[in-house]
C-alpha cells in the first residue's frame, strides 16, 4: 500500500474479529518499526509491552473502562514513559555520537563536535529531565526566562513541560506502530480512557511509570468502524505562511 492507502485504512476499531488470531512476530516487528520514529534529543525515554496473555488482556480491559475495542482486542500493545532513564539514555546517545562523529566528521572538526555533544548530553540532558517536586523545574524556568531577555531559548523546561515533551516524543513512536500494522492488514485503536493504576497494576509498573496510551490490536469487524470518518476542513486547519 502506499501511505495514503494505509493513513485510509487506519481506523480506531472498536470491535475485533474473535476468529481472527494475530501474528506475534508481525506486531513485533512492527513495534520495531515504531522504534524509528523521532524522539527529542534522540533520548527515546519511552518502551512499551506487547500484551499477549489472556488473563493480562482480561485486566487491562477492565482498566479500560471495559470498551469494546478493549474487550474484543486479540492483543494489546500499552507504550509507556520512562523519563527516569534520562541519565541512562544519555550515556548510551552520548557514546553513539562520539562513535558517529570519529567514523564520519571530518578530523579538523572531530574536536569541537565531540565537545559540544558531550556538554549536550552530560550537562544540558541532566539539568532539563531531572525531577524534584516541581522545584528544579522552577528554577530552569527561572533561567530560561532570564536568558531568554538577551537570545532566543528553549522556554518549555518546566518539570511538566518537560513530561509533555517525553509524552510527545512517546506518541510519535505510537502513531508509527498503528501505521505500521496498517500496512501488514491489521488493525489498532488509541485509548486514553484508561485507569493508569489498574493498568499499572495489571503489568506491574511501579508508580513513576508514565502510561501514554493503550494500543488494542485486531482485524476489524464491518460493525467495528462506527460510521464515517469525520475531518475538520481543510481550510480551517491549513494556514499559509
Amino acid at each position: 500500500m502506499t501511505l495514503e492507502n494505509i493513513l485510509e485504512h487506519r481506523r480506531a476499531i472498536r470491535k475485533y474479529d474473535p476468529n481472527q488470531p494475530l501474528e506475534d512476530s508481525k506486531v513485533k516487528d512492527c513495534i520495531r518499526m515504531a522504534t524509528l520514529a523521532p524522539s527529542s534529543s534522540n533520548m527515546q525515554l519511552w518502551e512499551c509491552y506487547h500484551v499477549t496473555d489472556k488473563d493480562t488482556l482480561g485486566k487491562l480491559a477492565h482498566a479500560c473502562l471495559d470498551q469494546g475495542s478493549a474487550r474484543t482486542a486479540q492483543q494489546m500493545v500499552v507504550f509507556v514513559t520512562r523519563q527516569d532513564l534520562y541519565r541512562d539514555h544519555a550515556q548510551k546517545v552520548l557514546r553513539a555520537a562520539i562513535d558517529d562523529i570519529l567514523k564520519n566528521s571530518p578530523k579538523d572538526k572531530q574536536a569541537r563536535r565531540i565537545r559540544l555533544q558531550r556538554l549536550y548530553y552530560k550537562r544540558v540532558m541532566p539539568m532539563q529531565y531531572a525531577r524534584f517536586l516541581g522545584i528544579k523545574g522552577l528554577l530552569n524556568k527561572i533561567l530560561a526566562q532570564t536568558i531568554g531577555l538577551f537570545r532566543p531559548i528553549v522556554r518549555q523546561v518546566s518539570e511538566g513541560e518537560v513530561s509533555t515533551v517525553v509524552h510527545k516524543s512517546c506518541a510519535l513512536a505510537v502513531q508509527t506502530f498503528m501505521l505500521a500494522m496498517s500496512e501488514k492488514g491489521y488493525d489498532t485503536c488509541p485509548l486514553e480512557g484508561f485507569d493508569s493504576r489498574l493498568v499499572k497494576k495489571a503489568l506491574h509498573l511501579p508508580y513513576n511509570r508514565g502510561i501514554n496510551m493503550v494500543i488494542t490490536c485486531g482485524v476489524r469487524l464491518p460493525e467495528g468502524v462506527r460510521g464515517e470518518r469525520f475531518r475538520l476542513p481543510f481550510e480551517e486547519i491549513y494556514h499559509k505562511v
